[in-house]
């Protein structure tokens, strides 16, 4: 299983022509490897991840998850694809305030023909291994922010997806929640052998990465600090190639 991005561009439309955010990436992972991707706002860091999540579609260039291309699917097909496929954290967890914490993890399974019991019984492990089984039951208003980013990263693994994407996933948290979150998300990781990428303003989440890229004007290219051992102990190996 392989992530590859290639020749990929993003333009949209200005009243003074193209407006260039993505310019000729390139990028391949396979599976258990994990990059963070830093960079200044507007740099198109943010972009690059929604045209992997397939929330948005690529002007020039090809990307594929284990040999699929997601944009050559009907728009049904699609949505199944980037449910099962794919598991979203984001800097906001959008988690649902009517619902309680073991219902928002279930949320992804409800849209498809999943053995309810087999899904709830995944659930409840993924809720105890992100320390909540003890509030299974609780509101997201009852629960810290460190508590429901934990609960969104539970509800991104539902569907044992190869992928998994975060998005300043410790924008919103202290030091200290914004520390166990990122640990708890590389754990897991490894756990379930994803494809991680993560796109960060923290120099502090990119140093537990075993990789870091820059995105700069558009442009990916290697962190220079990269080759530096991470603070997780995971040492920098082979992790597939990119293309500037």
């Amino acid at each position: 299983m392989s992530l590859r991005v290639e020749h990929l561009d993003k333009d949209y439309p200005t009243p003074a022509g193209p407006l260039h955010v993505l310019r000729d990436v390139g990028l391949e992972l396979q599976r258990g490897e994990a990059v963070a991707v830093m960079g200044p706002s507007g740099s198109g860091k943010s972009t690059l991840l929604h045209i992997l999540g397939t929330l948005d579609r690529p002007t020039r260039g090809a990307v594929s998850l284990g040999g699929q291309d997601p944009f050559a699917l009907s728009d049904a097909r699609l949505a199944d694809f980037r449910n099962r496929s794919i598991g979203f954290v984001f800097q906001d967890h959008h988690l649902l305030p009517q619902c309680s914490v073991l219902e928002n993890v279930l949320i992804p399974t409800l849209a498809g023909h999943d053995d309810r019991a087999k899904v709830r019984e995944w659930a409840l492990k993924l809720l105890a291994r992100v320390g909540l089984s003890d509030r299974l039951d609780h509101r997201p208003a009852e629960l810290s922010g460190g508590e429901r980013q934990r609960v969104a990263v539970a509800r991104a693994l539902i569907h044992h997806p190869p992928l998994l994407l975060a998005d300043e996933p410790t924008g919103n948290l202290d030091r200290v929640k914004a520390d166990e979150v990122g640990r708890l998300l590389l754990d897991l990781h490894r756990e379930e052998q994803t494809i991680l990428v993560v796109v960060t303003h923290s120099r502090r989440l990119a140093d537990l990465f075993p990789r870091v890229l820059v995105m700069d004007d558009g442009r990916l290219r290697p962190d220079a600090a990269a080759d530096r051992e991470p603070e997780t102990g995971i040492r920098p190996e082979a992790t597939g190639g990119i293309t500037t």
